[in-house]
């Protein structure tokens, strides 16, 4: 009885949450005659909304690739400094971490674009004088299927972003580039770090700074079911996976009884107010929307193959809260280990008393770090890890 109350107040509570979901508009239509080649300017107009001061920003769409070698299109925001002293700018490609899978979930849509993201640094980066650009991801804002948690198609639009503002008439970029990422984006920084010497050799990267990343899929979706809102993350990861991956079937892992609430959730943004209603579901039901455990069969596969432990030849800061209750603090270390052990390069940082998110807010000390590290990355200076303990 109780879980059938419940049921009922959540369905009126829907249906007003709901009406306000994010609406994507017609920037995001793919043209009728789409260039093969990735990393094309395709549309570009003045962005505004939470923009500071002093800044100048443009969404854009562009094309690029998904992993099996298709043609796609992604949307992303750029921000530069309004004042350059007429100096080219290096670029920061910001890899934004969940906002969900739906195709209103893409930051540039969102009211609140860089938070949603939890990307608190804007400012900072603006005062350094580095030109920000933001990809929304493949299939987030433009046609989906989005590749929540695989690392390549990710990992290409964050490239190919970085392509297209450089065709920008307003703009003028350096060719160093530095990638930043946090969580489901610390993931794609590092897969990003992994592709580009093979996939945009015109990109030549500087650093790659993952914060917190999503390393070891295995591990992170073991723990999903210690964590609140993980039934929200699991439903994420199953439904892109799902529909990416043919060999990866939602009767497999979706219990009858629950698909209902699994496809209600996949189409939620994680910063909208209509998410809480799935976190009530998952509470309030006391009933998983999983028949078996996601790290089985063809998932469990996926998952192996989507971990970015291929080498990344550019300097890899990693950074991990110590407190965090996402990506838990022992299943990052083994993967620093296990990218030591194998020969790469890491330099490793561990922040006390920070969870998942305060790792990025503005006070972090690892902001304060991250900065540091950018600028030495742009001066060409050289990069230490603690893999050798230099």
């Amino acid at each position: 009885m109780v879980a059938l109350v419940v049921a009922l107040a959540l369905a009126g509570v829907s249906a007003v949450l709901n009406a306000g979901e994010p609406a994507v508009d017609d920037f995001y239509t793919a043209p009728a005659d789409l260039p093969d080649e990735p990393g094309v300017l395709l549309r570009a107009e003045p962005f505004t909304r939470t923009i500071p001061d002093g800044a100048t920003a443009w969404r854009i769409l562009y094309t690029t690739t998904r992993d099996e070698g298709v043609p796609a299109v992604a949307s992303a925001i750029v921000v530069t400094p309004t004042s350059t002293d007429g100096q080219a700018t290096p670029v920061i490609a910001w890899a934004h971490g969940t906002t969900g899978v739906a195709r209103g979930c893409a930051p540039s849509v969102l009211d609140d674009p860089f938070g949603a993201g939890a990307f608190f640094s804007l400012d900072r980066v603006l005062e350094e004088g580095w030109t920000l650009v933001a990809t929304d991801y493949v299939g987030l804002g433009t046609e989906g299927p989005h590749p929540y948690l695989i690392g390549q198609g990710e990992a290409r639009s964050v490239l190919d972003s970085v392509r297209a503002a450089r065709q920008l008439d307003e703009l003028d970029l350096t060719d160093d580039t530095v990638v930043w990422g946090h969580s489901q984006g610390g993931g794609a920084a590092l897969w990003t770090g992994i592709v580009a010497p093979d996939y945009a050799p015109d990109i030549p990267l500087a650093g790659v700074a993952a914060l917190a990343p999503a390393s070891d899929l295995v591990g992170l979706v073991g723990n999903l079911g210690n964590v609140p809102v993980g039934s929200i993350f699991a439903t994420y990861v199953v439904s892109a996976y799902a529909e990416v991956y043919p060999d990866v079937s939602l009767d497999d892992y979706v219990a009858p009884a629950g698909r209902s609430t699994f496809d209600a959730t996949a189409q939620r943004c994680l910063a909208e107010p209509a998410a809480l209603v799935s976190v009530v579901e998952s509470l309030g039901t006391n009933m998983s929307v999983f028949s078996t455990d996601l790290a089985s069969g063809s998932l469990l596969e996926r998952f192996e193959e989507n971990v970015p432990d291929g080498p990344i030849e550019a300097p890899l800061l990693l950074g991990q809260g110590e407190a965090d209750q996402l990506v838990l603090p022992a299943v990052q270390d083994a993967y620093v280990a296990a990218r030591c052990a194998d020969g790469h390069d890491v330099d490793y940082r561990t922040y006390e008393g920070r969870d998942h998110v305060p790792l990025v807010e503005p006070d972090s000390p690892a902001i304060a770090e991250l900065l540091d590290w950018t600028r030495d990355r742009f001066a060409g200076l050289p990069a230490s890890s603690t893999c050798d303990g230099s």
